[in-house]
């Protein structure tokens, strides 16, 4: 793994016991000696500490809030415009066929925009930001900050023992926090389903600050592993997996990221790389749509399992794109996607596992219900 990056918390990590494995070119912890199924059920009970400084962090900044939300806007399918001061909201980088490029998080910091992007994805988001945008706009990669997240019921008490501030955001928020003596910017949001906060830190204070944070009560260190079966059962899109550059929002499910503004009709409509084409999707429907996936018995259906309309013979009507164990489901649960009339919840269909077809039901996203503080 030499040729890999590392992030901050890369010694940390071996101290804790972490088994580090390669993922979007990083050395990230998979698991932890506490093990993924401990690490997840913890997360959901107390509190869990995440790494995410893989993720690209960058800055848009211009003349005022109005010319970088306006210039942000023809990359996006959301209304930035509208963005309060100190919010932060969902995004997604369209190409001109209505396919996502990205999934990322975008805030508004006074006059600048904050964009998180998913480490995969973070040349080719940087390089689409700055030829679409510069000069007018300037587009700063913070390749000095790391990134961590703190999930779970427990997350408010660890992160407000330290700054009491934290307890009076609600989902979504966005802060400028002092964690213990160290200035960082907070989100209250994560990718769990869980409350919790996503904290950017520079890099030379990141260990001092997460050796801070896994000694307040009920902190856990949580790998990669657990992080993928909460984001699961949260019903949460894996870029890459269950959305790509194929993946029209509409059958994404994603028609609640794009807002009304920006719609057909809408005061900003259109603008946007494929708006012809998500608009088409939205008027007249998508041919497949993204679902939840219940099979039967206590076998995992995962990525790439063919789902059919019968248990012999039939057509094949979709496929797995996220599957494993939900630990606080207690059962296989999976997402996929599947040709629209097959899309009703409780239709029954078949998974295609070693050769065998096994039944699965469509069942409505999330598995497990958020806890996100409104």
């Amino acid at each position: 793994m030499s040729d890999l990056n590392r992030t901050p918390l890369f010694d940390l990590h071996v101290e804790l016991g972490a088994k580090m494995v390669p993922f979007a070119g990083y050395e990230m912890p998979v698991q932890y000696p506490l093990g993924v199924m401990k690490e997840h059920q913890h997360t959901r009970d107390a509190a869990g500490l995440f790494d995410v400084s893989h993720m690209g962090q960058v800055i848009l900044s211009g003349q005022s809030w109005e010319a970088v939300a306006t210039a942000f806007e023809t990359l996006v399918p959301m209304d930035v415009l509208g963005l309060g001061d100190g919010r932060q909201r969902y995004g997604l980088f369209t190409n001109d066929a209505g396919g996502i490029e990205d999934d990322l998080m975008f805030a508004r910091r006074g006059d600048d925009l904050f964009v998180v992007v998913n480490a995969a994805c973070k040349t080719a988001d940087i390089a689409r930001m700055k030829t679409a945008l510069e000069p007018e706009i300037t587009v700063t990669a913070l390749t000095d900050r790391a990134l961590i997240a703190v999930q779970g019921p427990g997350a408010e008490a660890a992160v407000s023992a330290m700054d009491a501030a934290a307890a009076d955001m609600t989902f979504m928020d966005v802060r400028d926090l002092t964690l213990d003596g160290i200035a960082v910017w907070a989100s209250r949001s994560g990718y769990t389903g869980e409350d919790g906060y996503e904290i950017s830190v520079p890099d030379a204070q990141a260990e001092a600050l997460t050796r801070k944070l896994l000694a307040q009560d009920g902190v856990e260190a949580i790998g990669l592993g657990a992080r993928d079966s909460l984001r699961l059962e949260a019903g949460l899109c894996l870029y890459g997996h269950d959305i790509d550059a194929t993946t029209n929002p509409v059958e994404g499910a994603l028609n609640w990221a794009v807002q009304k503004v920006r719609r057909r009709d809408g005061d900003r409509a259109g603008g946007f790389p494929g708006a012809e084409a998500v608009m088409a999707a939205f008027e007249n429907g998508a041919a497949r749509k993204r679902v939840g996936l219940l099979p039967e018995g206590r076998a995992p259906m995962r990525e790439g399992v063919a789902i059919f309309d019968a248990d012999a013979g039939g057509t094949q009507v979709g496929t797995v794109t996220s599957g494993g164990f939900g630990p606080t489901f207690g059962g296989p649960v999976a997402m996929g996607y599947v040709a629209t009339e097959h899309s009703k919840t409780g239709t029954p269909l078949w998974g295609e596992v070693r050769g065998k077809r096994l039944p699965l039901t469509i069942a409505k996203l999330p598995f497990v219900a958020a806890n996100f503080k409104r």
